[in-house]
């Protein structure tokens, strides 16, 4: 048999990291190109649910997320607007494999980027050409560089420049919301629990808030009704202000945690259709760039590290001598329905 496919993902966020140490564990040459100048993540935290945290741990990063995280169990509870109790969150098991946890973003990239082989990430490549020909595809990027490999991963998220070679992107559809972002430090809120995660559930808005980085911040997510269309981005700057008054009379911890606010982050919540295809011969979209969803569900991040983990099984069985697209087509019928499924909205009167 021939040596493991080569492979080149673009993309050095949760998703196309996560992929890269799994498909390194299956002994392939993996290489992470990013376009940020340093590896690290703009951001609040992510809620890592069990269908991702046993592929963490079969990665071997188990440890440093019980390190890093913050374990969310019993005590998890929905709220009225006004703080009464609607119903617990059911936790069946809050050890091992099958617990939860909260994560800083910036902590989960950089925990995942360490774990990878030195020199496997390189970091201020812009992606700006694709081409593939013969048994080869070939990346460009805005610093003069470029890249070949058996398969190119495009993990470059929702606005993923890779996406166009695959299939055209729908139009995005503005949703009538935005989530208001951020961290609380807990010892400014320190009769604030570190062990639950909470959701606060009124007319049109809602409000979640969970511990990450092992208790010490709180992160805070307050979903609001607008008219106001805005540029699709996480890191937009939101007024405190403004989101304080959005919810200005809701149970008073949600008014004493929003007093210690001081910087928060604006993100125009975006739709769009499923797509039809993933793949096109030696390409394969993952993550936000084959799935983009809202984050209603809190599995955008959960659902690309899935991604990642099934193609890196299904490709450990395949050789040079195989072509990529055969393995993709089994790729594409494990995870496409899924995908699409998660990636539904939900009603509004869910919310």
């Amino acid at each position: 048999m021939q040596s493991r496919l080569d492979i080149v993902i673009v993309g050095g966020g949760i998703g196309g990291l996560f992929a890269a140490n799994a498909l390194a564990a299956q002994g392939f040459a993996v290489a992470v190109y990013e376009q940020a100048p340093a590896i690290g993540e703009i951001g609040a935290g992510v809620f890592l649910t069990p269908n991702s945290v046993r592929h963490l741990r079969r990665i071997g990063l188990q440890p440093a997320v019980e390190k890093w995280g913050a374990r969310v169990g019993p005590g998890s509870q929905y709220y009225r607007h006004d703080g009464v109790p609607i119903a617990p969150v059911q936790v069946t098991d809050s050890s091992g494999w099958n617990a939860t946890f909260g994560m800083h973003r910036a902590d989960l990239v950089e925990m995942l980027a360490s774990a990878l082989p030195a020199g496997a990430v390189h970091t201020g490549h812009r992606c700006i050409g694709f081409e593939q020909y013969g048994n080869l595809a070939r990346v460009s990027f805005a610093n003069g560089a470029s890249a070949e490999a058996d398969i190119i991963i495009a993990a470059d998220g929702i606005h993923s420049e890779l996406r166009p070679h695959v299939f055209a992107s729908s139009q995005p559809v503005f949703s009538g919301s935005v989530a208001y972002r951020g961290l609380v430090p807990h010892d400014r809120i320190p009769d604030w629990p570190t062990d639950r995660w909470q959701m606060w559930l009124g007319k049109g808005r809602h409000f979640l808030a969970f511990p990450v980085r092992a208790g010490k911040l709180i992160n805070y997510v307050g979903f609001v009704p607008t008219d106001e269309q805005m540029k699709e981005s996480w890191s937009a700057p939101g007024d405190p202000d403004v989101l304080r008054q959005a919810f200005a009379g809701w149970d008073p911890r949600i008014e004493q945690l929003l007093k210690e606010v001081q910087l928060t982050f604006r993100w125009a919540l975006y739709d769009r259709e499923p797509l039809p295809v993933w793949i096109r011969q030696r390409l394969c979209l993952l993550g936000d760039a084959a799935h983009p969803m809202l984050p209603h569900l809190g599995q955008g991040a959960n659902q690309s590290i899935e991604d990642g983990m099934a193609l890196a099984k299904i490709l450990a069985r395949a050789d040079r001598r195989e072509r990529a697209a055969l393995r993709f087509r089994v790729f594409r019928s494990w995870r496409q329905r899924r995908g699409d499924h998660r990636a539904r909205r939900l009603p509004q009167a869910a919310l």
